[in-house]
């Protein structure tokens, strides 16, 4: 199945761009850069400077897939990869217009 803004939580985010909108760290808001690694809890994002790790908990997400923005709630994606393939989708995630 492709990688679509659709079904983009339910999908592999390495090497998608990413800025983190809303944060209950304020040092985070605003940072921006590419996943270059993901684990339950937490994405790597190699910014401008270096590589970051990025709880997911508690931070919302802007990916950009194929010059479209989604903006996906951190809790929604916790979890591995393959184990969001069959997890239904509640929570806050969407295009930006």
């Amino acid at each position: 199945m492709p990688r679509t803004p659709e079904n983009l939580p339910r999908h592999e985010l390495i090497g998608l761009e990413v800025k983190i909108s809303d944060s209950t760290d304020s040092n985070k808001e605003g940072l921006k850069g590419k996943v270059v690694d993901e684990t339950k809890n937490t994405f790597e994002v190699l910014s401008e400077k270096e590589p970051r790790t990025i709880p997911k908990k508690g931070n919302e997400f802007v990916f950009t897939l194929k010059g479209e923005h989604i903006r996906v709630e951190g809790d929604l994606l916790h979890g591995r990869p393959e184990e969001r393939i069959g997890k239904k989708l509640p929570g806050k995630w969407g295009y930006i217009k």
